[in-house]
């Protein structure tokens, strides 16, 4: 008997000590974007499904843009002592000075999804978004869509906001020396008020717009309740951009928008915390992850499937 209780003693203090090894860390996963896009709850899907994967605590939250709000959730995370942190970058620039202040209190902290250079990241995981907009441009160019002399209509989110300046440094690349035009303008984050802006001005430029592109995936995923309303049929302005919900998914599979963008939302969210964890654990990473797609017809049934659960 007393063997047994001896040999049962020393098993419960080896488990205790593979426990204590791999006591569950606590991650911070922050974005600036809002919970009301559609993109956004495949990001955090991810997130959690990291988390239930492996034990760990991750601590999540949104910022709307709002930088001031971004950089103290960082702080506040820096503060806490995190096991690693991975960030969006609302604006180019505006989380340099907190990426050093995570460096220096040694933590992890990887980029994700809108990618900024200029900050000390560790790593970046997610989509180019310079060659993701010269794509599109140059797929309306090779698909002869535009050409030159004409105008492109360009709806986005959020104005400055990191994903449409590096959109738009890309397409800028390729419709600049053909001498194509464009305008970027404001739809807001809020689903009504874009579909309302978005109207207006397709109503008001109806003639000029011989291709839109969208660089949020609010505006795409709007774009077949905007044609309906202003009566634009499918296919008559071509359009591409981004595709991360459904709603774009069947945009594509139903002629409103030729060819959008795939991100792999989940897993970007995953791999970022799985190098903060690998970084944590005393591994640098070293290397960024790039992630995307653009799809058009024939595949967006792969991706309406991914979104749909199937």
């Amino acid at each position: 008997m007393r063997r047994i209780t001896r040999a049962l003693l020393a098993g419960a203090m080896v488990l205790g000590l593979a426990a204590t090894a791999v006591q569950a860390k606590t991650y911070y996963w922050i974005s600036h974007g809002s919970p009301a896009d559609p993109v956004w709850t495949y990001f955090l899907q991810g997130a959690e499904q990291w988390a239930q994967d492996t034990g760990n605590t991750v601590n999540t939250s949104f910022h709307n843009g709002d930088v001031a709000s971004h950089q103290e959730a960082l702080r506040a995370a820096i503060a806490a002592k995190a096991d690693g942190i991975v960030t969006t970058s609302p604006d180019p620039g505006s989380l340099v000075e907190v990426a050093k202040e995570a460096n220096a209190a040694e933590i992890p902290i990887i980029n994700f999804n809108t990618p900024d250079p200029t900050a000390s990241f560790d790593a970046y995981v997610g989509g180019d978004n310079v060659v993701f907009g010269a794509s599109w441009a140059q797929y309306l160019v090779d698909n002869g869509l535009v050409k030159q002399g004409d105008f492109v209509w360009m709806p986005v989110e959020v104005p400055g906001a990191t994903y449409g300046v590096q959109e738009e440094e890309g397409i800028r690349s390729v419709f600049e020396p053909l001498g194509i035009t464009w305008e970027v303008t404001d739809a807001t984050l809020d689903q009504a008020e874009i579909i309302t802006r978005m109207s207006d001005y397709l109503t008001a430029n109806r003639e000029k717009v011989k291709a839109i592109i969208g660089l949020g995936d609010l505006v795409t995923g709007s774009i077949k309740r905007v044609f309906d309303q202003v009566g634009v049929k499918p296919g008559d302005i071509p359009v591409v951009g981004w595709g991360n919900s459904l709603d774009t998914t069947q945009e594509v599979l139903e002629g409103y928008v030729n060819a959008a963008q795939w991100q792999d939302p989940q897993a970007t969210s995953y791999v970022a915390l799985s190098l903060a964890a690998m970084e944590a654990g005393g591994v640098p990473a070293g290397f960024n992850v790039i992630t995307g797609a653009l799809y058009d017809k024939q595949a967006a049934q792969i991706y309406d499937d991914i979104l749909s659960g199937k």
